[in-house]
Order: structure tokens, then C-alpha cells, then sequence
């Protein structure tokens, strides 16, 4: 290797008087905009070490003097947020139905904490938007139990079905099979009758009498069910707890009492009008 510089006689570029195998290396200086974007570089992030924080220290970081920092902004931001939506909830736990959906922005701001709520508490049982499984309700149907109405929806879902609350709505499915108030074959008489109500194809007079004389009090002398007691239709084909003939047997013998649970406990009024808002818009709200 020698070390003497010379000029290549093809670029006309001093060498560095590196050479290796008779192979020189030319002393090519670094283009003027690499260099100046180099020192722009270390002059700017001199200055952000000054203005911002920027080292570790033992106790702490240095702050920088401007003083900036995510943490505080993201916690003001928390905050403001906190505080919209403060407004935006008072005004939703007085408003009725009709005032709600004439607002935009507030159905906008139910609509969405509503979902959040839906997801966080209710999809467990009643599935993704509420689409229902065996023993719990679809909630995009129009077929409502205890009412579908916004109110009505509030009000379930405020104090529950069966719940552990005392304004909690009630009703009981006898188990007429368990608790020997009907013998096996008056059961299955009952059975064949009440699939015949929502299948007018078929005739079944058998269980007629048994019927009128144990169900319509509460589903009606037509069998399409009271509001009042929660009692299904029987006349459609929607079935909570499935509606072939061993699930209806199953459930004239052991009775349902499936529990909604009262959520004023977990949730605050705005979040169950939120809530309520939300779950009428699936579909099946009245």
C-alpha cells in the first residue's frame, strides 16, 4: 500500500494513495447536499435536546425548557373528553325517545357510547348486535316479551327480568311436569296443542280443555300472550327455547325462569338510556 496522493488520469480525481492489486482508491469528496443535510441534522437535534426532553436521568428525564409533555397533553385531552361527553349524558338520562333522535349530535354521542356499552356488557348473552342464541332473546326481531319501545327497553334493562331488584318484572313458567301438576300424557296432549297454534296445518284438540284450564291466564284464550306476564305468542314461529316437540315438552315439564339482571347497579342513567338507544336501533325497536 503506498501513501503517496496522486491524480487518476481517467477522473482527473486525487487518490487517496490507498492501493490494492494495483487497484487505487479515489479521494471523492461527499456531495454538498448529503453534508449540508448532515449539519442541518445535528444543529436541529442540538436544539431539541435544549427545547424538549430528551436524556434519561437518574431521577427523571430532563425536561427541556419549553416543558412539553405527551403526558399532560394526552391527560388535558382525557379530560375535555371527559367533560363533553358530561353535557352530552345529563342530556340524555331526561330526554324521552322523540327528543333524542331529533338531535344529531346526541344520537350520534348515544348511539356510539351505546355500542361500546352493548359490547362490554350484553354480547355475552345476546351475541354479536344482539342476534339472540337458544334461551336468549334476538334483539333485532319485533318480537318483544315485555315491550320494545324505548321505554319499555330502558326499563328492562334498568331493573331486569327476575332479577334481584325489587321493581324488577316478574313471571313464572310453571313446571307442570317436575312440580306433578300434569301427568305425562296430559303433557304431551299439550304439547301437540300448542305446536297446532302456530301450525294451522295441523289439528290437535286433545290438549284444548288442559290449555284453557292451566295457560290462558297468561297467554291468552288465543295463545298469543299478554305483555303483562311476559308470556310469549304462541301462534308465530319464533321460539325462545326452540319450538320442536322436545323442546316444548322440556319446557311444560321444568318450567322457564331465565333472569335478565338489573344493570342501575353497574351502570349509571345516562349509560342505560345510551344503552336503551342503542339496542332499539338493532332492528327490533318499537
Amino acid at each position: 500500500m503506498s501513501t503517496d496522493k496522486k491524480i487518476d488520469e481517467y477522473s482527473g480525481t486525487e487518490t487517496t494513495g490507498h492501493e490494492w492489486d494495483g487497484i487505487e482508491e479515489l479521494n471523492t469528496p461527499m456531495p454538498r447536499w448529503w453534508l449540508g443535510i448532515m449539519f442541518v441534522s445535528i444543529i436541529w437535534s442540538i436544539g431539541y435536546v435544549i427545547l424538549m426532553p430528551a436524556f434519561p436521568l437518574l431521577h427523571g428525564y430532563s425536561k427541556g425548557i419549553l416543558g412539553f409533555s405527551d403526558r399532560v397533553r394526552v391527560s388535558e385531552a382525557v379530560s375535555k373528553m371527559h367533560a363533553d361527553r358530561s353535557v352530552q349524558s345529563q342530556q340524555l338520562v331526561g330526554a324521552d325517545f322523540e327528543t333524542i333522535r331529533a338531535d344529531p349530535n346526541l344520537m350520534r354521542f348515544a348511539m356510539a357510547q351505546g355500542k361500546s356499552l352493548f359490547g362490554d356488557n350484553c354480547e355475552t348473552c345476546h351475541g354479536a348486535r344482539g342476534r339472540g342464541f337458544t334461551g336468549y332473546p334476538n334483539l333485532n326481531d319485533d318480537i318483544w316479551l315485555w315491550g320494545g319501545s324505548y321505554e319499555d327497553i330502558r326499563q328492562t334493562i334498568t331493573y331486569g327480568i327476575r332479577a334481584d331488584h325489587d321493581e324488577t318484572r316478574l313471571s313464572s313458567m310453571v313446571a307442570y311436569g317436575r312440580d306433578e301438576f300434569l301427568s305425562s300424557g296430559e303433557i304431551d296432549d299439550l304439547v301437540q296443542f300448542v305446536l297446532s297454534l302456530s301450525d294451522p296445518t295441523t289439528q290437535n284438540t286433545r290438549g284444548a280443555a288442559l290449555f284453557t284450564q292451566n295457560c290462558v291466564s297468561c297467554h291468552g284464550a288465543e295463545g298469543r300472550g299478554t305483555r303483562e306476564n311476559g308470556a310469549p305468542d304462541l301462534t308465530d314461529a319464533d321460539w325462545l327455547y326452540g319450538g320442536d316437540p322436545a323442546s316444548v315438552r322440556t319446557t311444560l315439564f321444568n318450567g322457564r325462569e331465565g333472569v335478565m339482571p338489573n344493570w342501575n347497579e353497574r351502570l349509571g342513567a345516562d349509560q342505560i338510556a345510551a344503552l336503551s338507544i342503542y339496542v332499539h336501533s338493532l332492528g327490533g325497536g318499537e
